[in-house]
């Protein structure tokens, strides 16, 4: 009952991708001139971290993440930094609508002690189907890393989730190996939300 209550407080789809929007052309998205992980010098930057450790924020993206997670995975996956908060927060999203999914951090290395994985968190049988979560692709670079890791360590990988794409490539890059892209937002999407007038962070519920 108070999983069903807590899940009843959020808004709908459509509401939570206004509110989630909103939220990242004014808070994640800055125009300057700045130089990406990838190397590539850009007018556009954006930064989901300030609004995926935002507890507004993790809830909104996280629901609707979850709606793309697909339906025979075990878990969510992502490579650390950015994807550690979106793991968790799509796993506790989960739970509140009574779906077992549990959540797996991939390490860019693996430990130097102990297990030496690059895996933390429960891990599921071999063989699961694991859902790779990401908050930013640009070339896909760090997407497919973390997708190897997966692979090597005995899980079936075919979706990553991303919060924004850059539409720098990586979604091409993704496809030709045999993995599909789903996206929240594009970055044109952002900029155009950015530049207009109207747009305002009202988050009431």
């Amino acid at each position: 009952m108070v999983s069903q209550f807590l899940f009843d407080l959020c808004p709908g789809n459509s509401d939570r991708r206004s509110l989630l929007l909103a939220q990242l052309s004014q808070v994640a998205y800055r125009y300057g001139q700045f130089t990406l992980s990838s190397g590539r010098v850009s007018h556009h930057y954006v930064n989901c971290k300030p609004v995926s450790l935002s507890s507004n924020g993790l809830v909104l993206i996280s629901n609707l993440m979850l709606e793309e997670v697909e339906n025979e995975a075990a878990a969510v996956a992502g490579l650390t930094l950015g994807a550690d908060p979106l793991v968790s927060g799509v796993a506790q999203a989960a739970f509140l609508r009574g779906r077992r999914l549990d959540a797996l951090i991939v390490r860019k290395s693996p430990k130097g002690h102990g297990s030496c994985s690059s895996l933390e968190g429960p891990l599921p049988r071999l063989g699961s189907r694991v859902t790779l979560l990401e908050d930013v692709v640009t070339t896909g670079t760090s997407s497919l890393k973390a997708t190897r890791e997966l692979r090597n360590a005995g899980y079936i990988v075919e979706r990553i989730i991303t919060i924004v794409d850059r539409e720098e490539g990586g979604k091409a890059n993704i496809e030709e190996q045999g993995l599909e892209l789903v996206s929240l937002f594009s970055l044109s999407e952002i900029i155009t939300e950015a530049q207009n007038p109207r747009s305002s962070l009202k988050v009431t519920w």
